[in-house]
């Protein structure tokens, strides 16, 4: 009989963020990709993009390095939270109760096996406009910005783990995600997988992290609505002085449209097509990946630039620094 899948994740809801140069990140959040602060509270600056629903989906702080400081899921409800603090306490990965933040209600928060700090929560503060932010239509968040990139919402999230076989099952078991993709190295190590709590491909990824150190973080990404806004915001970087890594392009595994670049504090920012592919079926299987297969590169010929293997947040140097 098959298992009944566990859905009481809603979705990703944000991501806390820190910035070694908070003043110059958010002018990249906000002029040029066009998102909206929400909020102010100490050394934290809460954004938003324009058809985010809730309070925000960004939290930047400032911080000795660049880097993620935790992630968050809502669930379906409070009684689906209670079931996911049931399964995860005493798990060994259970850090506890926090009394919430802006924005949002108390969380439980916890640890993958790599040591991302993860939070779920259900209380959320729905955004409300203000008056010269107001939309023409009511089933929109917040008025179209007409600034820099306009990012439309927080789409997923990246993180580099030492043990990517440890943290599938780890987001399988105590949280209910499904695998979509994954990469299968030759001697059978898994080397990237694409989860799942909703009806798009992936709501997050984690790849290997090539030198084995635990903790690092590979990029964000926020939707756009077509490949031409992608188009037009290469333009926009290269107007601003902003570094871009690779694409605009296309993605093989879950065949997104890509642009990568870093914003000032040397985190990468993806910018992806909001048009993402749906999984409908309730039994999908996975695609699998070989080898051979990422070594062709990206959908049309591309090849994965080397610093995709090897930049991330913290640095390596700065991870060698916290080692010694």
């Amino acid at each position: 009989m098959v298992p009944e899948p566990i859905t009481d994740i809603a979705h990703l809801g944000h991501l806390e963020i820190t910035s070694k140069v908070p003043e110059k990140s958010l002018w990249f959040f906000t002029e040029v990709l066009g998102m909206t602060v929400s909020a102010q509270s100490g050394d934290s600056v809460y954004l938003r993009c324009w058809d985010d629903y809730e309070h925000h989906t960004l939290k930047l702080t400032a911080g000795k390095r660049t880097g993620m400081r935790h992630m968050a899921f809502r669930t379906r409800s409070p009684q689906a939270l209670e079931r996911r603090v049931a399964a995860l306490k005493g798990s060994g990965f259970d850090i506890g109760w926090t009394d919430g933040d802006v924005g949002h209600g108390p969380a439980f928060a916890f640890h993958d096996p790599d040591g991302h700090r993860i939070e779920i929560y259900y209380e959320t503060e729905w955004y409300q406009a203000p008056p010269e932010l107001r939309p023409a239509l009511k089933n929109q968040a917040q008025r179209f910005p007409a600034r820099g990139a306009n990012v439309r919402r927080l789409d997923h999230l990246n993180c580099l783990a030492a043990d990517i076989k440890a943290n599938r099952e780890f987001f399988e078991t105590y949280l209910g995600f499904r695998l979509t993709e994954q990469i299968v190295l030759d001697d059978g190590r898994e080397a990237g997988m694409w989860m799942t709590c909703t009806n798009k491909t992936y709501d997050f990824a984690y790849t290997l992290e090539a030198h084995g150190h635990k903790g690092r973080f590979h990029h964000l990404t926020f939707a756009l609505d077509s490949r031409e806004e992608i188009l037009r915001a290469a333009d926009i970087y290269l107007e601003n002085g902003v570094h871009i890594e690779t694409g605009p392009h296309k993605h093989a595994i879950q065949q997104t449209f890509f642009l990568y670049a870093y914003e000032p504090g040397g985190m990468r920012v993806e910018l992806a097509n909001a048009g993402a592919r749906l999984i409908l079926a309730p039994d999908w299987k996975p695609i699998v990946w070989t080898e051979a297969e990422r070594r062709k590169g990206q959908a049309w010929g591309l090849k994965t630039i080397e610093s995709f293997h090897t930049h991330g947040s913290p640095t390596l140097e700065e991870m060698l620094e916290d080692i010694a």
